[in-house]
């Protein structure tokens, strides 16, 4: 049995990386997309999703099978578990790449207008998270996943500042309402890849030591006048 569920373990591990490399794929053309425009890249981000969607759903039964067969425990258990999380994750980064590069196409039919300073660093960050937070889960690093959670609060922050800028635009440009709506929208799929990205370096983290670190870990006491 043992040698049965290393051979699934490792063919897992081989399905969960190759979508990891293609999610970070889909990732980089759409950002290529917003910031400079590479519109010729709407179609294969589009058809990386298709791909993406067979294989989360592959890998999800692939899953289920090994716990219904193998009944895995401890380390076995946790990294089985942690898969069908983050297999859901990447699929809805996937999901969110084709998104931005919809909500880009629809920036770019308007010429005059600009995108704001500060989302192409935005942008860059964002992809550095999700390299890292990947990176945390198939090397099983603790260090980068922490780094990956405290570069969150950056992202935030850069999304404040520029919706605050959209803001401003669409209270001053009426023209230019709908441009700046679609690049709205595009930077908070953004930020919601970079919350995604935090969730697989939380999930690293639990895989490693066994311990549950989202919203700062587990309350072992409800507060007072909150029913179990």
């Amino acid at each position: 049995m043992t040698k049965h569920l290393d051979r699934d373990m490792d063919r897992l591990h081989r399905d969960i990386l190759s979508l990891c490399t293609m999610v970070e794929e889909m990732i980089d053309k759409a950002v290529l997309l917003f910031c400079e425009g590479r519109v010729d890249l709407a179609e294969e981000v589009a058809q990386s999703d298709r791909y993406v969607n067979e294989q989360e759903v592959r890998i999800e039964d692939e899953c289920l099978k090994m716990l219904a067969l193998h009944h895995p425990v401890a380390v076995d258990l946790r990294r089985i578990a942690t898969t069908v999380k983050v297999n859901n994750d990447l699929e809805r980064i996937a999901d969110l790449a084709v998104n931005i590069t919809e909500r880009a196409v629809g920036v770019r039919e308007f010429a005059e207008f600009k995108i704001p300073e500060g989302v192409e660093p935005m942008a860059q960050l964002v992809i550095h998270m999700i390299r890292n937070a990947l990176d945390s889960y198939v090397h099983l690093d603790t260090t980068a996943a922490l780094e990956v959670i405290a570069m969150d609060d950056d992202v935030d922050e850069l999304n404040a500042q520029l919706i605050a800028k959209l803001r401003y635009t669409m209270q001053h440009r009426s023209d230019l309402v709908t441009p700046a709506l679609h690049c709205f929208s595009a930077i908070r799929h953004l930020e919601r890849i970079a919350d995604l990205a935090t969730n697989i370096a939380e999930d690293a983290i639990y895989l490693v030591d066994g311990e549950i670190v989202r919203h700062g870990g587990i309350t072992p006491d409800p507060p007072e006048g909150v029913f179990r």
